[in-house]
């Protein structure tokens, strides 16, 4: 079966995010992430010391061993700066990424980010525009949230945008039978321990899902 690569704009939006579906499909095909930026503008809730950015590469780095991830490539660009000035270099950089691989599925975020986040959003739309510009990627998965997950929130940034009705999910992933390496994964983020004790409180509501819109 051919690859499937993932694109992300932050470290520890692979385990946070649709980390089950990544850990089902490494079973089965190759799979590569694309890491955008380097998240040096978060907040560091570990006794690690050295530079943030770093300290989070390390941890994206283990948690996507336990996904069964092949390889990450980081592209390097600083958290919180992916304006429109950045978007066609930044496509270019994934493209060139991708060749070699030519991967069958791109699996990002749906167009909102899911959560809001800027960086997601670009994310999702430069990917979107690279999926449009290669032939040989024949699906590209927007991961999402429902509307039940999204009533569960509170909060996070400035408007966190409505999750999808379960009648316009395109597929519904069932994670149960990798639950325990999501989470596994998403405890070797520990400098984002902040974030991970609401997301595991979240989680302990919800089925064992995660959504996708898929453009084909």
């Amino acid at each position: 079966m051919k690859p499937l690569v993932a694109v992300f704009a932050h470290p520890d939006d692979e385990a946070f995010g649709p980390g089950g579906t990544l850990a089902k499909f490494a079973k089965k095909r190759d799979v590569y992430i694309i890491c955008v930026t380097n998240g040096d503008a978060g907040q560091n809730s570990s006794k690690k010391t050295k530079e943030l950015g770093q300290i989070r590469k390390e941890e994206m780095l283990a948690s996507t061993k336990i996904l069964g991830v092949k390889k990450v490539f980081f592209l390097g660009y600083k958290d919180g700066t992916l304006c429109n000035n950045l978007y066609h270099e930044i496509a270019e950089k994934i493209e060139k990424s991708i060749k070699p691989l030519q991967p069958e599925i791109l699996l990002t975020f749906e167009p909102r980010g899911v959560s809001g986040h800027i960086d997601h959003m670009a994310v999702s739309m430069i990917t979107s525009y690279v999926f449009e510009r290669s032939d040989f990627v024949k699906q590209l998965w927007y991961y999402c949230a429902s509307n039940s997950v999204r009533n569960q929130q509170k909060q996070y940034f400035i408007y966190f945008p409505p999750g999808y009705k379960k009648a316009d999910v395109d597929k519904v992933v069932n994670v149960s039978a990798v639950w325990e390496t999501k989470v596994s994964a998403m405890h070797k983020h520990e400098s984002q321990q902040h974030d991970i004790d609401p997301i595991m409180q979240s989680l302990a509501k919800r089925p064992k899902e995660e959504y996708f819109l898929i453009l084909k």
